[in-house]
């Protein structure tokens, strides 16, 4: 059964959302006043609507309740989203994941009882500074208690090598979820794909991304060691 998604706002942030979460397979509605946003995202979503998102009826009618989860991408219009947010918590949503634009915006959000709180400006941030002081990590994703998901680029060092040969958790403290392994299109681009599950036998090739879990201390350690 398809999980069942809601996002409120499309703006480029909602837009992104809800065309990534569709080409995953789930099922999602989009929801936005304007109508031409409407025009351009519904080829890509399982239904979009154009309806007031403060109007408690209007969000009822399209059986918002059903939902596993409802996104809040309501952008500039803070009275707006602070007042379609009330709504989804009189109506008891299961799940309710907002976008906040400041710390006050954060402060009422937890007010009203919602802890899912995105801020893309600071991941965006913080993952740019990331790349910044380390070239060699393309992005990542900063979780709780300090510890990081990295997509690394395959250090030259190892090139050649076998993953059981690094020891990538005996001598980093450092979980491989997988590789994005590239190959070569038509037009000599580099395209990755995962690679899957790999192996003590995997050899890393110089296209290899290798998508790290670990604390930040260690990921930065792996990578000074073997820039």
């Amino acid at each position: 059964m398809k999980n069942k998604f809601a996002i409120i706002g499309l703006g480029q942030f909602g837009m992104a959302i809800a065309k990534t979460l569709s080409k995953k397979g789930a099922e999602v509605i989009a929801i936005d006043k304007d109508i031409n946003k409407i025009e351009h995202v519904k080829e890509f979503v399982s239904y979009a609507v154009s309806i007031d998102a403060t109007d408690k009826q209007a969000l009822i009618n399209q059986n918002i309740e059903e939902m596993d989860a409802v996104i809040i991408a309501i952008g500039e219009d803070f009275k707006s989203m602070i007042l379609c947010a009330n709504i989804l918590t009189e109506l008891s949503i299961k799940r309710i994941v907002s976008r906040v634009m400041g710390e006050n915006e954060r402060l009422i959000l937890k007010k009203l009882g919602i802890t899912e709180i995105l801020s893309p400006e600071d991941e965006i941030g913080r993952s740019i500074t990331t790349s910044l002081l380390n070239p060699n990590i393309l992005f990542s994703l900063e979780l709780p208690d300090n510890y990081l998901i990295a997509e690394i680029k395959a250090p030259e060092k190892l090139l050649g090598d076998k993953l059981g040969e690094i020891k990538l958790r005996e001598d980093f403290g450092l979980n491989l979820i997988t590789i994005l392994r590239g190959s070569k299109t038509k037009n000599d681009e580099i395209s990755h794909n995962i690679f899957g599950i790999p192996s003590a036998e995997t050899i890393i090739d110089k296209n290899d991304i290798l998508i790290l879990f670990g604390s930040t201390q260690d990921i930065k350690k792996f990578v000074e060691i073997n820039t």
